[in-house]
């Protein structure tokens, strides 16, 4: 059997290939430490194969990996002079998780683990220190009865506040040794009453029962629902770290940290983090106190009282930068590091890319390439596409008058209102009932993770910048405001004061993530401005990408926001969309109910202006760049009247009465209207239509030519084609109005026709279709629902149950489904090359926006994707990426 235990100084881990998918991400990173020369508390990692072994092997550690963590604790225990169990030196140690990509609060961690009611009188003999020794008694009893017995942590945190309470103190840190011993007795008969058991004395069961909770952590529905957000694969599995303790906890001269090399939520290249004087690790991130600042220069900006670490501890912290220098530049990344300083003494017990905001992330790219510490190639590959979005959504209005009601740190920045909720799960819910919301928690947990992630925006009581609720939440993406001491919430009541104001669930709120600010009702907002860093990166990513990105638009203000996003032309314009304006609708309604051709001509003149303003607005706006129009597309039930006033309406204006125009809707009524009289069938039926769209496309040309202004250079799509036939004879169609205008104007039109592949027949007969297309756009929206027979509108329902059963990876609809839909893509693309060698070829749907599609339609070797506006710059790093990862 393979090397499955490794201690962090293991000199055949070095050559271990893919490190962190043995060791894990911690596990490699301890060991890397500690060949940098610093100061790392001897361990071991028990590697994610175990992970798999222990899930095969019903959930229990194989014999052989017990023997092997046994004499790696004999390891540990020369190191340090000190041995598990033991009534003199006790060793103590702590149990974490490290799966290869960081999961911050995801999975479990016990500390202080082999103290039991021998060993912490030994502890408390040999520190001379009663006070510490029983305070991280309680915390073990604490952390292990939660995460191993599975006691609720708040039963334990309210058995300290009532004792607080009672005391007439404040913090845990006003309590004294015989506090702590009463809590401990009280403690213990809490897992009695809750578990029927004692709490566990043999530090062997101990270290067992926490390595087993940790893989088991795994498992937990929190860590699932953040793999799936964030598309880590289940079968990859955690590692397990068994390190030495050392103590935050001893008095004054200790503490414990999390610290960034820089800023992650602006980028500034200066260092930014929380520490704790007296404290344990958990305390810092948990949020149950509020953490001191780092450097000075930060507590000064805050406002804070509080002493910084800088002035605190000078001289650690003085060696503390020189590990923040000499980490960053090893690993060439921007890291997020875990520290503990035992009697002045500064310890490593972590470090790791650090989480990032967009804006941060393009900042600290663009810096790092300017500082020579990367290439521009890196600087593209290592910003996620999908969080530019955070970057390129509004702000709050500063013209507004706001009624601020609490304030609290600006932990992710991005504003956001919503109904206030108190439950990850009622957030959920509203959410599924597209009713946007703020989850409002004294504190998140990981628990939290899904009530986070179907939230605009997060507000908590308690908890800093580095606490579970930030971290989480820069992830992302979603604005957070933490550690908000001004308000008081009360769960029961379902509200939370703020000074005299009181907020009930469901009353409306925004928060700013930027600022901390915390507002009553709804504040409007403003475009955001793009930084000299985005634009930089920009520039980049379009020197490296060869796909070309156009953008789905059919109003003027949208083809603006794309152009100025960098959107090269327009992929996919839906004429439809502008048919639902009030001035048109009753004119369409009389086009559709009319009974005669003669009457639908008449109908169809009056829209024909309405199409051609449109048209030469968009074309202006998108001068000498390609725009693909897609002619009507949609069934026509769709631009009926339902209410009775609009029925009416019609009757009135196509003198029939209100029961002849019910009986025209009845007739059009389709029993399945996605594949009914629809795209091209429409334009088959009724020709007179793609005409009049026609005639407005080519007029809108020719009045930009009069008035000298540049047109766009214009594609005419048809839709929904699954034969030759059907291309040939529309293609004919538009080819005669164009011939037409061409002759009453003298001048000559440029431009080309093509289809629109989002039918499997029309895949399949790529061959012969593209004989008379000069373009294919595949519409993979369709495509997806036609090749899967799956309707997009009725998915929700089910797919989550496909995704849990792993039949599908991801929902087809965001992600293109490269083995089904993708094949049908691949060879259509192939067979119409093969037949008509010049064809352009692209895609519309709502993949054009998915970084993952895109990397797909790259190595198709298609020419463009086209996207929503606001996902144009997603799509060119995207494409940048692509090209790069080739």
């Amino acid at each position: 059997m393979a090397k499955v235990v490794f201690s962090f100084d293991d000199k055949s881990a070095k050559k271990l290939k893919n490190k962190k998918n043995i060791l894990g991400g911690k596990g490699a990173n301890l060991g890397e430490m500690g060949r940098l020369g610093l100061p790392v508390p001897p361990g071991f990692t028990i590697t994610t194969d175990v992970c798999d072994l222990f899930y095969k092997n019903k959930k229990k550690l194989p014999k052989s990996v017990i023997k092997n963590i046994e004499a790696e604790l004999k390891n540990i225990e020369k190191k340090t002079k000190k041995k598990f169990g033991d009534l003199k030196n006790p060793l103590l140690v702590s149990v974490r998780s490290g799966a290869r990509i960081s999961m911050p609060g995801m999975m479990d961690t016990i500390l202080n683990l082999g103290l039991n009611d021998k060993t912490v009188e030994s502890l408390k003999k040999k520190t001379s220190n009663g006070r510490f020794a029983k305070d991280s008694y309680r915390r073990f009893i604490q952390m292990y009865s939660n995460v191993v017995l599975g006691v609720e942590g708040h039963l334990f945190e309210e058995l300290i506040d009532n004792y607080k309470l009672t005391k007439g103190v404040l913090l845990d840190t006003d309590l004294d040794e015989s506090d702590w011993d009463g809590l401990i007795t009280n403690f213990k008969d809490l897992v009695k009453k809750e578990k029927k058991i004692n709490f566990p004395q043999d530090v062997k069961e101990q270290l067992l029962g926490a390595v087993n909770a940790v893989f088991l952590s795994w498992d937990s529905q929190r860590a699932k629902t953040y793999r799936k957000l964030n598309q880590i694969p289940d079968h990859w599995g955690t590692a397990v770290n068994v390190q030495a303790m050392v103590f935050g906890n001893m008095g004054n001269d200790c503490s414990t940290g999390v610290a960034f090399t820089r800023n992650p939520s602006t980028g500034d290249n200066s260092f930014f983090g929380e520490f704790l004087i007296n404290a344990q690790g958990e305390d810092v991130v948990a949020g149950t106190r509020t953490p001191q600042y780092i450097t000075k220069k930060a507590k000064q900006e805050s406002g804070s009282k509080d002493p910084s670490m800088e002035e605190a501890m000078p001289k650690v912290y003085k060696e503390l930068a020189k590990v923040f220098v000499k980490l960053e530049n090893h690993y060439k990344d921007m890291q997020d590091i875990e520290f503990t300083v035992e009697n002045n003494k500064l310890w490593m017990l972590q470090t790791r890319s650090g989480k990032r905001t967009a804006k941060a992330a393009i900042k600290i790219a663009v810096d790092m390439v300017k500082e020579k510490l990367i290439s521009k190639k890196e600087a593209i590959k290592r910003i996620d596409p999908n969080t530019l979005d955070t970057l390129l959504h509004p702000t709050l209005d500063d013209k507004v008058k706001k009624e601020i009601i609490a304030s609290g740190l600006p932990a992710s920045p991005g504003a956001a209102s919503g109904k206030v909720v108190f439950t990850a799960d009622e957030a959920e819910k509203l959410n599924g009932m597209m009713q946007d919301t703020i989850l409002v928690r004294l504190e998140t947990s990981p628990e939290d993770i899904h009530g986070m992630h179907a939230a605009k925006g997060i507000l908590t009581a308690r908890g800093g910048m580095t606490s579970h609720a930030a971290v989480v939440a820069r992830g992302m993406g979603r604005p957070c405001v933490s550690g908000s001491s001004e308000i008081t919430i009360d769960y029961e009541l379902k509200q939370f004061k703020a000074g005299e104001v009181i907020i009930k669930e469901g009353d409306v709120i925004t928060i700013d993530g930027g600022s901390g600010k915390v507002m009553k009702g709804l504040v409007p907002t403003v475009q955001p401005e793009i930084s000299g860093y985005f634009s930089t990166i920009m520039k980049w990513a379009d020197e490296f990408r060869k796909l070309k990105v156009r953008t789905n638009a059919e109003t003027e203000t949208d083809s603006k926001t794309a152009r100025e996003f960098g959107a090269e032309g327009i992929g996919l314009c839906r004429t439809e969309h502008m048919f639902f304006d009030e001035e048109r609708i009753l004119s369409v309604r009389q086009m559709i109910l009319s009974k005669s051709k003669e009457d639908r001509d008449s109908a169809l003149d009056k829209l024909l202006p309405y199409q051609k303003e449109d048209f030469k607005k968009i074309f202006k706006v998108m001068s000498g760049l390609p725009v693909t129009v897609r002619l009507l597309d949609p069934p026509l039930h769709e631009f009926l009247p339902k209410a009775e006033k609009d029925i009416e309406e019609v009757a009135r204006s196509l003198n029939l009465s209100a029961k002849e125009v019910k009986d025209r809707i009845s007739e059009l009524h389709e029993e399945n209207p996605m594949l009914g009289h629809r795209g091209c069938r429409l334009g088959i039926s009724f020709p007179e239509i793609y005409e009049m769209q026609c005639r407005a496309i080519f007029e809108a040309i020719v009045e930009l030519k009069k008035e000298k202004v540049k047109s766009a250079f214009v594609e005419i799509m048809i839709p929904l084609v699954s034969t030759e036939t059907e291309l040939k004879i529309l293609r004919k169609l538009v080819n005669k109005i164009g011939k037409e205008i061409e002759d009453q104007n003298k001048t000559k039109l440029d431009y080309m026709v093509g289809t629109m592949i989002e039918l499997p027949r029309a895949a399949l007969q790529a061959k012969s279709i593209s004989k008379h297309a000069d373009f294919f756009s595949f519409g993979t929206n369709d495509l997806t629902q036609t090749t899967l027979g799956i309707s997009r509108d009725d998915s929700g329902k089910f797919l989550n149950d496909y995704i849990d059963n792993k039949i599908f990876d991801e929902d087809p609809f965001v992600s293109i489904d490269q083995s089904g839909v993708g094949e049908l893509v691949e060879m259509a693309s192939s067979r119409g090359r093969k037949t008509n060698k010049k064809i352009k070829l692209g895609i519309c749907g709502e993949h054009g926006g998915d970084p993952k599609s895109i990397e797909f339609c790259s190595r198709v070797g298609l020419n463009y994707v086209s996207c929503s506006p606001f996902r144009v710059p997603v799509a060119r790093l995207a494409a940048a990426q692509a090209e790069l990862s080739k």
